[in-house]
């Protein structure tokens, strides 16, 4: 049996124990594990060999449970935290590791510092095995600049002491930097950066900012009221980032790229129709921004919006804009028997 193999099933043998408070028999994990009972004597042997504080008891009908007892990390036992829960967290620094840079690196550094110290040496070796099959790999995190930590330390200060700041930001959209004043009401992390959501009086509007855009921002004394209108959840009407009015969207995706429609949840609102060829249609009720457009372009001639029609068009002229943009070329490129077919109308 391969080594990783073993490792894996003393860790759900450990976090099965941590989730009884009556204990669990040989039986009990042998079935859950689908190995035999010698199996499991050996496991609990090397669990308690690396450092985990297990225990046995006979019951009245002879047969043995085991107990997860004692926390064995008296460094961390205040914060009230399981052993599995501090394992669990060990283990997911490649994870934590990947979120932006600067903003959260020495925080997360500090806190594993003193989590390992925390770890019994044999325990921390047992743990050390179990990144080597999880692996995580890391989506387009955004550049920064060196004041990014900063920065994001006073958007979070802002936002949870409900603060006034003063926030010089470059704007993309105009291509320059501009002056604000803002009441700071959160930080989301989407898709590899912090955003802050902020209420700006000068357009009575709530907008969105990026973080690595941030060039200064200082929190005044004047203090505000978070409206009780604004929504726990962020981007809740959008596939990316953003707060526009939610409509009724529909798209057909062929058989080919079927089953990886149906495997993932893409929005809350989503709503799956098989169809009699093979396709779905995916039925969404999300704002139609650049985030919706460029995620159904993503799936090129298998993804075909039904509905509204507007957004149809809004993707059939960026599919003639892309084939433009390579016609030149390939009319030189290709063969001479080639012709380009005639545009169909939209449906």
């Amino acid at each position: 049996m391969p080594r990783n193999a073993e490792v894996i099933r003393q860790w759900h043998i450990l976090l099965s124990l941590d989730k009884s408070r009556f204990g669990r028999t040989v039986d009990d994990l042998a079935l859950d594990t689908g190995v035999g009972k010698r199996t499991i004597w050996r496991d609990m042997a090397a669990l308690q060999e690396a450092g985990f504080p297990l225990r046995s008891e006979k019951r009245a009908d002879g047969r043995t449970a085991w107990f997860l007892t004692a926390m064995p990390l008296k460094a961390l036992q205040d914060p009230g935290l399981s052993a599995t829960e501090v394992c669990s967290l060990y283990m997911s620094r490649a994870l934590l590791a990947s979120m932006p840079g600067a903003a959260f690196a020495d925080g997360l550094a500090g806190l594993m510092k003193k989590i390992e110290k925390a770890l019994a040496p044999r325990v921390r070796e047992f743990l050390d095995q179990l990144p080597g099959v999880v692996k995580v790999k890391p989506g387009a995190v955004k550049k920064h600049a060196k004041n990014y930590g900063e920065i994001v330390a006073r958007l979070i200060e802002c936002s949870s002491g409900h603060r006034v700041a003063e926030m010089r930001y470059f704007s993309a959209s105009s291509n320059r930097e501009k002056d604000y004043v803002v009441h700071p009401y959160h930080v989301a992390y989407f898709d590899g950066g912090l955003y802050l959501t902020a209420w700006v009086p000068e357009y009575r509007q709530v907008r969105h900012f990026a973080a690595e855009r941030i060039r200064t921002f200082k929190p005044t004394p004047k203090t505000f009221e978070t409206p009780a209108t604004i929504d726990g959840s962020p981007f809740a009407a959008s596939l990316g980032v953003n707060d526009g009015r939610p409509e009724r969207v529909e798209i057909e995706f062929a058989p080919r790229v079927a089953r990886y429609i149906r495997e993932r949840e893409w929005h809350a609102s989503q709503q799956l129709r098989d169809q009699p060829d093979g396709s779905v249609r995916l039925v969404l009720k999300v704002c139609r921004d650049w985030a919706l457009r460029s995620w159904i372009l993503g799936f090129g001639p298998h993804a075909r919006v039904i509905g509204p029609s507007a957004l149809a068009e809004e993707i059939l002229e960026h599919l003639e804009e892309a084939r433009d943009a390579y016609a030149p070329r390939l009319a030189f490129e290709l063969p001479m028997a080639y012709v380009p077919q005639p545009r169909l109308p939209l449906r």
